[in-house]
This record gives C-alpha cells, sequence and structure tokens, in this order.
C-alpha cells in the first residue's frame, strides 16, 4: 500500500501494476505492456484500465469501463463484437456478485470476513477496500433518503442478464449490428418464402430440372440460415445464460 485516506488508496505489486481506488467510485489500473511489435507497438508500454462502478440503487450499478483495444482483441475487429466479449465477462461475476451482496447484508457491513474468504495475495485490493469502506462510510453506501438499502429479489435470469434493454439499446455501434442482422433475417426469410412460391407456381416444363433443384437448395439454405441468425441474434444482443457449473 502506497497511501490510504479519505480520497482513496493506492497499491503497487510485485509485477510492477499499480492500482488505486479514487473515491466514490472510481478504481484504475496501470500495467506494464511488454509485447514489442504486436499491434504496431515499438517497445513497453504503459496500460491504463478505468472502470467506473456507479451505485444506481440498491442492487444496481452502472459499469463504465475504458480499456485498450488491443488488450481484447486486434484493431481490425468489430467495435460490436468487442462489446459482447466484455459483456460476456461480466456476466461470468453478475450472478456471483449478486448473491454474495445478499450475504453481505445478512451479516451486516462491519462483518464482511464472516461470508468473504481472501487469502491469496491479489485478494489485497480487496480487503483495502473494504477497510476503507469500514473507516470512512460505516461499510456501507449512504443511500440518504431515497432507498431504505433493502435489496430487491433477485429478477428471473432472461431479466437478470438482459443484454439489450442495459447494453444494446444505448450503445450505437450494437444497435446497429442489431438491426443489421435482423435486417438480414428477414431477407433470408422473405427470399425462402419467396422461392417456394415461384417452384408452387411454375409449371412443369417451364424452368429446368436443376434451375428448380438449386431454386429449392437455396430455400432450404436460407430459411436454415434464418433460423440460425434467429438464435444468433437473441444469444448475442438479448440473452446469454450463464452457467457456472459448465465454465
Amino acid at each position: 500500500m502506497e497511501y490510504s485516506d479519505k480520497n482513496g488508496y493506492a497499491t503497487t505489486n510485485n509485477q510492477d501494476i499499480k492500482s488505486s481506488f479514487v473515491a466514490p467510485y472510481m478504481y484504475k489500473s496501470n500495467l506494464q505492456n511488454f509485447t514489442p511489435g504486436k499491434f504496431g507497438q515499438k517497445g513497453p508500454e504503459e496500460d491504463v484500465l478505468v472502470f467506473l462502478c456507479i451505485p444506481v440503487s440498491p442492487g444496481n450499478s452502472r459499469l463504465i469501463t475504458i480499456i485498450p483495444r488491443h488488450l481484447w482483441v486486434n484493431v481490425s475487429y468489430c467495435k460490436w463484437w468487442n462489446h459482447m466479449i466484455q459483456n460476456l465477462i461480466v456476466d461470468s461475476d453478475l450472478y456471483l456478485l449478486r448473491v454474495q451482496e445478499e450475504k453481505l447484508l445478512e451479516a451486516g457491513p462491519l462483518n464482511w470476513q464472516k461470508v468473504s474468504f481472501v487469502p491469496a495475495k491479489a485478494d489485497a485490493n480487496v480487503v483495502l477496500f473494504r477497510k476503507w469502506l469500514k473507516k470512512y462510510a460505516g461499510g456501507q453506501f449512504d443511500w440518504g433518503t431515497k432507498f431504505n438499502g433493502a435489496l430487491p429479489p433477485i429478477p428471473p435470469r432472461e431479466q437478470f442478464f438482459d443484454r439489450y434493454w442495459s447494453h444494446v439499446v444505448n450503445c450505437s455501434s450494437c444497435n446497429r449490428a442489431y438491426k443489421g442482422f435482423k435486417a438480414l433475417k428477414i431477407s433470408l426469410q422473405v427470399f425462402s418464402v419467396s422461392s417456394v412460391a415461384i417452384m408452387a407456381a411454375t409449371k412443369p416444363g417451364m424452368v429446368s430440372v436443376a434451375a428448380r433443384n438449386t431454386l429449392a437448395v437455396a430455400a432450404i439454405m436460407c430459411f436454415v440460415g434464418s433460423l440460425w441468425l434467429s438464435r444468433f441474434i437473441y444469444k448475442t444482443f438479448h440473452f446469454h445464460d450463464y452457467n457456472h457449473s459448465f465454465k
């Protein structure tokens, strides 16, 4: 620990990773990136990861992240796909954090160690934050008179892991990709139905057997493609369940 006061704290580990918490809700991590030549880098550079976790109401927070692009994927990848990967990573922790929040509330804000096991050196920042919160905020967030601090019931999983209303509708890149995939799905369906209608309306002998077979195969492929695309859209932009027992 480098320092700790009412404005936050800072730490440095043995890999020269500097972390700092800036009250009331910003966490920043500075790390050296030793990958010469990769993604156009000439040598060691310092990356800065910034996380803004803003309390909105009991059980709800707004998470804003600022992360160097090359830490996730190459710059040639689509922005919306990068966002989906990051959302999936957040989802891997989301449910566990919600359950843990209830356990912390039951134990009391000053008794967090009774329901948490943090023996590793990597847990140092977690312990520091809890100590900071206890010293300067009585171990809990002060909602004033707006909320009583009680947690709402855990919603159904489709609502809990909702991707559309929590991100897609507010993100121009993901919203544009979502509308594009939906338009493509409808186009495939229209082509499939139209092809079947054309074959049904065409009298035998008007077109060759090879042409009819080609049209039939294209109709089937478009129909199957639209079904796959429908599942892809739902799983990517609406709801992707996260089963911790298989991950």
